[in-house]
């Protein structure tokens, strides 16, 4: 796992979530961290501007998506997936 994929994934969440980023723990879901729908939607978009990815995220049935957001880990994972994707490492 890239260290700068997860740290800037953490401080994203650490906004949305008003969390210290050392508070974010790898298996903490989203509702966990108090993260609603519209967090949710705001974390997307800053996720894809700081690593110019596209997420295959539908904002009106999130629990539908190949973008796995059950926890902080697998959104990290999924992520690194895109990056590697964009970047052609796959």
């Amino acid at each position: 796992m890239s260290e700068s994929v997860k740290y800037k994934i953490i401080k994203i969440l650490s906004e949305q979530a008003l969390l210290d980023p050392s508070e974010i723990k790898d298996n903490l879901s989203l509702e966990d961290l108090g993260i609603d729908s519209l967090a949710l939607v705001e974390i997307v978009f800053s996720i894809e501007e700081t690593f110019n990815i596209t997420i295959p995220f539908n904002a009106n049935d999130p629990t539908n998506s190949t973008f796995d957001i059950s926890n902080v880990s697998s959104i990290i994972s999924a992520v690194e997936n895109l990056v590697n994707s964009a970047s052609g490492k796959n």
